[in-house]
């Protein structure tokens, strides 16, 4: 048995950078940028009105109220032509500034004194002074020509899809999603939720929940199968994952010391390197983590729905960061609210839900029901929250590593605060 941190780093160590590839930024929603993106002009392309005005030329020092000034032309936002004057134009929030005009009065703080026959002004009195700039979106002030527009390693969302369209980015360069397959061992199972049970069988809630948050995590689960506790079955499974070309395998159940876990065994005849078995951690002791003959990494982790979940969270998802070229994650620091007991020399994961106290600041909370059977608390939660190895006795006030649901859920841990 390693601690976790040992484990962790072994993990990390053995994940692939993956490949990248090009999309459309339309189909590239929720994938992991792999090359940063420059951007291909300035925003805002050119100088342009804040807001509904009159376009002056200052001449570089602030004009005062009860200045007067002509009016000869008019802009609006889309006209194309190129206008230029030393005289003033009537303009509507978003157009383009004439050359040599270098700031907008707005109409409530401009007395129209002369109008044309359409309505027009063509005579202004300031009503307030205007100073150089005032009420002007320069080019380039948003972001520059040629500066880096999208980072690598970040996941490409609704955000950054604004950006990109704003710029003309039609394509980005997206790592490639890592291929996963997931096997359920257990001849208890039952996948079919429309049929009965029988005396002894269970729901496999395992196979649901693992698919769902690898989706979740970045990952395309491309195989996914549940078989009997059956080592024949099992290798059978593993060699169908292998064919469907996958990056990582996960299995639940058979990693323990009973006597129908058999998954060691299989791996050590089918030529696997185990790197570990078994990590000081609660829940998910028993977890195994191997590298197959054709190279792709294998995570077994326990059978028990908690156990299996905490594998995932904080080994795999780990891993596929990786794989994606994501910086490693870092967690809050949070007080605990209440008290907590942990085994020492375990690290613990606690099903936790973020709350504030009395006077409004963020805490932690354990929720009751820690045992790794138990699914409802899991429901409820809204984060992890992480005992360190040696403590004991978790006292009110104790700071804690604290996660979010899955790893790119991380950043909207305050969405969720009660």
């Amino acid at each position: 048995m390693i601690d976790y941190a040992q484990a962790l780093a072994t993990v990390l160590e053995s994940a692939p950078r993956l490949e990248a590839q090009s999309l459309p930024v339309e189909a590239a929603l929720g994938r992991v940028l792999a090359a940063p993106e420059l951007s291909p002009a300035a925003l805002p392309p050119f100088d342009n009105s804040a807001m509904d005005g009159f376009a002056l030329a200052t001449g570089g020092d602030t004009l005062p109220a009860g200045d007067e000034a002509d009016i000869v032309g008019e802009r609006a936002a889309g006209d194309i032509d190129m206008a230029r004057g030393d005289r003033g134009f009537s303009i509507m929030t978003g157009a383009r500034v004439p050359d040599g005009l270098d700031a907008v009065i707005p109409v409530e703080q401009a007395e129209v004194l002369a109008h044309d026959a359409s309505g027009r002004a063509t005579r202004i009195r300031l009503k307030a002074p205007l100073a150089p700039g005032q009420n002007l979106r320069y080019a380039g002030s948003d972001i520059d020509a040629d500066a880096i527009a999208l980072s690598a390693g970040r996941r490409f969302d609704a955000n950054q899809l604004m950006l990109a369209a704003a710029l003309g980015i039609g394509q980005v360069q997206v790592v490639r999603r890592p291929r996963v397959a997931l096997i359920c061992t257990g001849k208890e199972l039952v996948d079919e939720a429309s049929q009965a049970l029988q005396s002894g069988q269970i729901r496999n809630s395992n196979g649901p929940y693992l698919a769902a948050r690898l989706a979740l995590a970045g990952a395309e689960v491309v195989h996914r199968e549940t078989v009997s506790d059956d080592s024949g079955a099992f290798e059978a499974a593993l060699r169908r994952t292998l064919d469907a070309g996958v990056d990582a395998v996960l299995s639940t159940g058979a990693v323990s010391m009973g006597r129908y876990d058999f998954i060691p065994d299989s791996l050590q005849r089918l030529g696997a390197h185990t790197l570990f078995h078994k990590v000081a951690m609660r829940p998910g002791k028993p977890l195994l983590f191997a590298q197959l003959a054709e190279g792709p990494l294998f995570f077994g982790l326990p059978g028990n729905p908690i156990s299996g979940a905490v594998g995932l969270r904080f080994f795999v998802e780990p891993a596929l960061r990786r794989m994606l070229g994501q910086a490693d994650e870092r967690p809050l620091r949070l007080p605990l609210g209440g008290e907590a007991r942990k085994k020492a020399g375990l690290r613990m994961f606690y099903k936790a839900a973020l709350e504030t106290d009395a006077d409004g600041r963020p805490q932690v909370r354990v929720l009751a029901g820690q045992e790794s059977f138990r699914i409802r608390p899991l429901a409820a939660a809204t984060c992890w929250a992480v005992g360190p190895e040696a403590a004991e006795q978790l006292p009110a006030g104790t700071l804690l590593d604290v996660y979010g649901p899955g790893h790119h859920q991380a950043a909207q841990l305050g969405d969720t605060l009660s």
